[in-house]
């Protein structure tokens, strides 16, 4: 047995999966996954680089949400594969530091990215003809760098706290990466203030944002209500139906371990809702907008005609 005591500068993960058979087969789902992941958001950022016709505001909004997913599935899975298969459970406290640091930051980012993509739907919908004005490159990269701001700002707020608070108990997290609610159970003294702090910032961060987006598709849904053009009523509820499905995938899994009580919370429970907000949502995201997005799929074969042109 490996004695993790307060004296440790490490921390102990102990992982998702059983050391049996069946957490075998689990692992090689879940990695198999994992590299579905990479490869769809990897290849739907650099998709929407190099297609000029994705060059619009809803595109880069896109492109970013992306790139939070590539970076959610590599901050947590590879170290999460290294502890099950090799046996090295064992994380540094910078690496601690890090995974903290880039879950929260994406957590805190993707909240006001989805409110600025809702944003853009209404103001597309809505203004059509004031778009170009409302929606023009500048108002689209201050968004990104304001969401991605307040992440990092607010991330290194939790990270500092966190990491240095004292730990008296085991440093065994019981968890597949450095999780802030996880690493509250065994830190030493009351912290009751501070995991009021953390559900504030979780309301800021969560309810704020989604309340912009209800309201915002509550009125885009009353204009496409009242369109006239069946063909334009159906573009306009394909593409809300697209960014409602990833506003859902967003939320549901966030709100039910951080806004729960901590007397109704259970580490196999949070385990198991992680993998879905860490493995499961990058997955999905790209497949909703490819399959359902014919801009998308032309610009994917656009992209693959120049890069493997046919021989005559």
């Amino acid at each position: 047995m490996e004695n993790h005591n307060q004296t440790s500068t490490n921390f102990i993960l102990l992982g998702l999966f059983p050391p049996s058979s069946l957490g075998l087969f689990l692992f090689t789902l879940t990695f198999s996954i994992f590299l579905m992941a990479l490869t769809e958001n990897l290849s739907m950022v650099l998709l929407i680089l190099l297609d000029s016709q994705l060059h619009t505001p809803m595109y880069f909004l896109l492109s970013q949400l992306s790139l939070m997913d590539l970076i959610y599935i590599c901050t947590t899975v590879p170290k999460m594969a290294s502890g099950f298969l090799f046996g090295n459970k064992t994380i540094s406290f910078i690496g601690c530091w890090v995974q903290c640091f880039f879950f929260v930051t994406l957590a805190g980012s993707e909240g006001p990215i989805l409110m600025s993509m809702a944003y853009d739907r209404y103001v597309a919908i809505c203004f059509p003809l004031h778009y170009p004005i409302y929606m023009n490159r500048r108002v689209c990269v201050l968004m990104i760098l304001g969401s991605w701001t307040m992440g990092a700002v607010n991330s290194c707020a939790h990270t500092v706290y966190v990491l240095h608070i004292p730990y008296c108990r085991s440093r065994a997290i019981d968890h597949f990466y450095c999780d802030i609610p996880a690493m509250l159970t065994l830190a030493c003294g009351d912290n009751r203030v501070y995991e009021y702090t953390l559900f504030l910032s979780s309301v800021l961060f969560l309810l704020l944002p989604f309340t912009v987006i209800l309201g915002s598709y509550g009125k885009v849904l009353l204009v496409i209500y009242r369109m006239r053009s069946r063909q334009g009523r159906r573009k306009a509820y394909s593409t809300c139906s697209a960014h409602l499905t990833l506003v859902a995938l967003y939320y549901v899994p966030f709100v039910f371990p951080y806004l729960r009580p901590k007397s109704l919370r259970s580490p196999a429970e949070d385990k198991l809702v992680a993998v879905f907000y860490t493995i499961l949502t990058p997955v999905l995201n790209p497949v909703i907008y490819s399959l359902r997005n014919k801009e998308v799929l032309g610009a994917l074969r656009r992209v693959a005609g120049r890069l493997c042109p046919t021989t005559m």
